[in-house]
């Protein structure tokens, strides 16, 4: 990936998820990171890893999405990374209620509205 080709951050613990997300991503030229929690998505970012857009589940083990998005707020360096919330919860959005997320998408992902957040997030000059 070219230093200059920001990443979507994939955030969630089903590896399933990830890596079926991440090979959609990539199939349409976006480059992707991922990490099974919001530790490692955080770790992720403070090592230098900018993404253009994170897609955050809620439900993770070590720290969750609203944790995450609790310390990302908190973090001037990567505050202001759009986040779009992916979640299985019923009501994602109102579950969801302050989070400050861009988008709430339910799953199993529309993989069309996915593909349009990122496309809105990520220009064609973040592909790879």
């Amino acid at each position: 990936m070219p230093d200059s080709a920001k990443p979507v951050l994939l955030v969630d613990d089903d590896t399933q998820v990830l890596e079926s997300l991440a090979v959609l991503l990539e199939l349409h030229g976006y480059p992707v990171a991922t990490a099974s929690d919001g530790e490692k998505a955080l770790d992720l970012m403070r090592s230098g890893v900018h993404p253009c857009l994170i897609v955050l589940d809620l439900m993770m083990p070590n720290k969750d999405g609203y944790q995450f998005r609790e310390e990302q707020t908190q973090d001037q360096a990567i505050a202001d990374i759009p986040v779009v919330v992916c979640s299985a919860i019923l009501d994602v959005e109102g579950a969801t209620e302050g989070l400050g997320a861009e988008h709430y998408l339910s799953k199993p992902v529309d993989i069309s509205a996915l593909l349009a957040l990122v496309d809105k997030y990520c220009p064609t000059d973040a592909r790879a």
